[in-house]
């Protein structure tokens, strides 16, 4: 039995949940106090059924890795950036950081030793979920994990990078611990992160918080070996500029980008999936796009994904707001996480 897509699931249980009302209504009558404590008991079963299918159904998408709980220990350790960073606040909307790290890998794409060493040192290619849930274990860890965990985990990264190496079909070498090649797919993540958390949350970060995020994370890309790294979203949006005489556009990039524009998917999530991928290429620079050959979409298209995933991105955040990596953060460090709009 194939199983139900986020919007399915979501539209059952309401349809669950009214169908209860009534049958409680008719059994016991309208001022009969059992409807109140009935429908109340229904309606938390019926939550607690469709945050567990969600949360499903996105594992399943992602390809997601390891266990939120992991998230509670150890007790007090902030990590290392705590509960009241921007980190924290942006990396806890999964649809944003779905969409900007799609849109963060066709970027990176278009950097040919960046793709190359990807290219010729995994199989991101016939495992795409899976790469995605590397990439979203490591924010994760280094996010919201105890400082001892992000640690380790920046480290683990550090040997995998040391061991790669190669070259070009052309000749030209690279190497993945190469300072540049790291600024690069950092200023790639960070701004495609950002960008796609200001368009679909329903709170965006002040200017002086997004310069902040930027700040936050230069702690990161220097643990992986970058270079004078940004920190704020002006000097961020300015070294990517930097870097466009190096880029091209080739048969590897196209094919890179055919792979993320046909995403790996139940058929049932594939219209959630053509959402975030359509935003995730709409996000990416003037310049960026006419390399890819793809074409800037119109406002009122835009708009109407943006909506789209700015409302399913609210659902979710209901879904995870117990059980999620970031409420699990939260719960270690006994701070209250953002509350998140219950799905009418």
């Amino acid at each position: 039995m194939t199983p139900p897509s986020l919007i399915q699931t979501l539209l059952g249980a309401a349809r669950s949940a009214a169908n209860a009302n009534s049958r409680a209504e008719s059994t016991c009558g309208l001022g009969h106090p059992l409807v109140g404590q009935l429908a109340q008991q229904v309606r938390a079963h019926l939550a607690s059924e469709v945050k567990d299918r969600l949360g499903q159904r996105v594992r399943a998408m992602t390809g997601a890795t390891g266990d939120a709980r992991d998230f509670l220990e150890p007790a007090g350790d902030p990590g290392l950036f705590g509960p009241d960073s921007a980190a924290w606040q942006v990396h806890a909307h999964f649809v944003a950081m779905m969409t900007g790290g799609l849109s963060s890998l066709m970027l990176q794409a278009l950097h040919p030793q960046a793709l190359g060493a990807v290219w010729d040192h995994s199989r991101f290619r016939t495992q795409l979920q899976a790469r995605l849930g590397r990439t979203a274990l490591f924010v994760a860890t280094t996010t919201y994990g105890g400082t001892a965990a992000a640690l380790q985990t920046i480290e683990r990264v550090n040997r995998i990078h040391a061991q790669i190496r190669g070259q070009l079909p052309d000749g030209t070498p690279y190497v993945a611990n190469d300072p540049e090649l790291i600024r690069w797919v950092h200023l790639g993540e960070t701004t495609s992160f950002l960008r796609a958390y200001q368009d679909l949350s329903l709170q965006p970060l002040s200017a002086a918080r997004q310069d902040l995020y930027f700040a936050e994370m230069a702690q990161i890309g220097e643990r992986l070996g970058a270079h004078s790294l940004p920190l704020t979203r002006h000097q961020a949006l300015m070294q990517l500029q930097d870097y466009r005489p190096q880029l091209r556009a080739d048969a590897r990039t196209r094919e890179t980008l055919h792979l993320i524009e046909n995403y790996p998917c139940e058929p049932l999530d594939r219209p959630l999936i053509t959402l975030i991928v359509r935003a995730a290429l709409q996000m990416l620079p003037d310049w960026a796009l006419d390399m890819l050959e793809r074409e800037r979409r119109c406002a009122l298209e835009q708009t109407a994904v943006r909506t789209a995933l700015q409302g399913m991105g609210a659902s979710l955040a209901w879904a995870f707001a117990d059980t999620g990596v970031a409420a699990r953060a939260h719960q270690r460090m006994q701070t209250p996480q953002a509350s998140a709009p219950t799905p009418v």
